[in-house]
This record gives C-alpha cells, structure tokens and sequence, in this order.
C-alpha cells in the first residue's frame, strides 16, 4: 500500500512530465486535492540535533534511553513525535564509528648493524581446503632478514602473541624495539604492558602504511609465493609443517639480494667472525640444525 508521502511524489512526477490538471492526476493517483496542496509546518531541527548529540555521544543506547534523558533534562516533546524524528534518522541502525588511532610518528626504516635491534611483526590469513580461516604470525629480525617466527594457528589473541614473543626471546635474546601495525592484537593491554615490562619500545606503523614495515611486508610475499599459493592445507599441523620447511630453506639457502646475495645465516655467521659477538650479549642463537626434528615432532602432538 502507498502512503501518502508516495502518491505525492507520483503526482509530482506526472504533473512534470505530462500536462494535466491537479485534481485530474490526483483523482488517477487516489490523492485527496487537500493532500497534494498540505505544506508541513513542524519544524523537527531541535529535535534532530538532541538526537544526533546522543547518538555521537551514546552510540550503544536505543530510543527508550535517548527519550527518557529528553524528558529528564526538561523537553516536553511527545513521544511519538520523538520516535518518528527517531525513526526518520534511521537511528534504529546503530551507527559504526571508527575507533581512533594515536597520532603515530614512527622512525623510518634503518639499516640495522647487528641483530636484535628491531623485530618486525605482521600476520597473514589464508584457508585450509575445508574453509576454515587460518592466520600466520611472522616475526623477522631486521638485521638479516631472518624468519624468527612462522607461528600457524586459528586464533592469535595478544595473550598467546605475548607467549610466542617470551620464548622466542628465550631462544634468541631480547630486541630493543618491536615494529608493527595496528592491529588489534597489538594495541591491546596485554601487549604493551608487556612491552612495558620488558623494556621494549613498541613502534606502530601508521593505518593504511604498510610500506612503513616494508621488510615484514616484501618477507610476506616471499612466504605466500612460497607456501600459501604454493599447496592446499587439509589441517593445522599440515600448514605447520610446509611453514617451517620452507623457514628453515629460507633462512639457510635463500639469497637476498639486499643482503648482497647472502643468506640470513650467512650474514649471521659474518657477525660472529667479526668478533662483535663477545659484546652482544642480549642474544643466545640457537642453530636450526635440529629443524628435522622438530617437524617430527610436530607430527606426533
């Protein structure tokens, strides 16, 4: 059934485009002459700005508490009017509002001198071949490129993050500074207390800059070239496996060419020819030797 307001706007379009009479078109359309001739003479702008106040400010609360806060604050206005400025606003649709973000500022990428400077963290998504999501956490050692981290998992709360993070700093020494985006795992409390209380400065990259973590960024194309485009997954532990193959591959026999050609394992066994390893004492490197290993393990938990 048309209302009203919708046979006005048929009138209107009639009336535009061929020539007749008003009560003619009206009588066609089933409008009363009285209607089309109706001017509205409520004036709802006070209305409208109170509730546009409250949705920006009470973005969560529905019309009862919009009204109730109306009426206590000493408006006398009726309540069905109320609900149909409500309405009208299309306020029963809750609003998404964007969560700000701190202004960042981060420092540009630097060449790193030695290891343990700067770590870079990103996750990846991808699926396994029954379609359930999965997500990838990597973590690279600025310095030479090394893949530190290829956690595979379907959930990366900032708790299990914090996990990951301590015993991989267990096996290879703490960094002075941890570069990320935004992402929810990052900013959340969890994380920078964590940092906080390991003295660890958090740098985050700003929204939508992705080439401010460019080294995580071109180690995520290397990684979805090589083991998400490159196989179908049928479980966790499949991903699990593929991934540190490929880990271990990468940081033993993979060239980089901004390294001048050299492997991150190359590059690391320079540093401890150059003898600086007696005054780096924030790092214990474990050799990957045992990779075999561990993926056999892998296979039995």
């Amino acid at each position: 059934m048309v209302k009203p307001s919708g046979k006005r706007k048929i009138v209107k379009y009639l009336l535009d485009s061929y020539k007749g009479s008003i009560q003619l078109v009206c009588s066609t359309v089933g409008l009363h002459r009285s209607m089309w001739y109706y001017q509205v003479k409520k004036d709802d702008s006070d209305v409208e700005t109170k509730l546009n106040e409250y949705a920006e400010k009470y973005p969560t609360y529905g019309f009862d508490e919009y009204y109730w806060r109306i009426r206590r604050e000493g408006y006398v206005w009726n309540r069905k009017r109320v609900l149909r400025v409500y309405r009208k606003m299309k306020l029963g649709l809750r609003r998404k509002r964007k969560r700000p973000y701190p202004v960042r500022d981060p420092k540009p990428l630097e060449e790193q001198t030695k290891p343990n400077e700067v770590w870079s963290l990103d996750f990846m998504s991808d699926s396994l071949d029954d379609g359930r999501r999965i997500r990838v956490l990597n973590v690279i050692d600025d310095y030479n490129r090394e893949a530190l981290v290829t956690e595979v998992g379907i959930s990366f709360p900032s708790e299990r993050v914090v996990r990951i993070l301590d015993q991989l700093i267990e096996e290879r020494g703490k960094p002075k500074m941890l570069r990320t985006d935004n992402g929810s795992e990052f900013i959340a409390k969890a994380y920078k207390e964590w940092c906080y209380k390991n003295e660890i400065i958090p740098e985050y990259i700003k929204p939508g800059k992705p080439t401010q973590n460019a080294y995580i960024e071109r180690f995520n194309q290397e990684f979805r070239k090589g083991v998400l485009n490159a196989y179908l997954f049928k479980s966790v532990q499949d991903m699990r496996m593929k991934a540190e193959e490929w880990r271990y591959d990468y940081n033993h026999y993979h060239p980089h060419k901004s390294l001048g050609r050299r492997t991150p394992k190359e590059l690391w066994d320079d540093f401890v020819k150059s003898g600086k390893l007696s005054k780096f004492t924030t790092i214990n490197k474990v050799d990957n030797d045992n990779i075999f290993k561990y993926l056999s393990n892998l296979e039995l938990s």
